[in-house]
């Protein structure tokens, strides 16, 4: 017994800085042009993990409105959004989590939603799904997700 309580003590040791780094999106520093200089979570994003929620349908499903070549494997590449060929060339690191994490932030009039945001929402409510959540809402990614899409994102470079 003794053992499992040691082992679950250094467990928690270990995940707290890991849980302590993480900024929470209503603690999320912009600056006057939108950009989030600050990871989300302190942990380097997985370009691989970015591509996964870029063209997930569950996920973030980002190819519904963008265009990616990279990912011509997942069908149903969207025209409403601006291709994302070359966008690691066009934006840095900074700006590239401020637009995923409120876009409206740089372009107030966007239709891109605001993957990490939790409040400030305007609720239909019941009456249109009968499904209205109740209390706080969690964001549509997670933050290792936004760093995960920030650092595929930045591979995308012109040819």
């Amino acid at each position: 017994m003794k053992l499992s309580t040691t082992i679950l003590a250094a467990a928690a040791l270990a995940a707290g800085p890991a849980l302590a780094g993480e900024v929470a999106p209503a603690d999320l520093k912009f600056d006057e042009y939108g950009s989030v200089s600050e990871s989300l979570t302190g942990v380097p994003g997985d370009p691989e993990n970015g591509a996964n929620v870029l063209k997930n349908k569950s996920i973030g499903n980002c190819i519904a409105c963008h265009q990616v070549t990279a990912l011509n494997d997942a069908p149903f590449h969207g025209e409403i959004g601006p291709s994302l060929d070359g966008v690691g060339d066009r934006w840095g690191e900074a700006e590239l989590r401020g637009l995923l994490t409120n876009a409206k932030m740089t372009f107030p009039g966007t239709i891109m939603p605001a993957y990490y945001k939790v409040e400030g929402f305007v609720r239909p409510g019941n009456a249109y799904t009968g499904k209205a959540p109740d209390g706080p809402l969690t964001p549509l990614l997670t933050a290792q997700q936004i760093e995960d899409v920030v650092a595929f994102l930045l591979t995308q470079k012109e040819e």
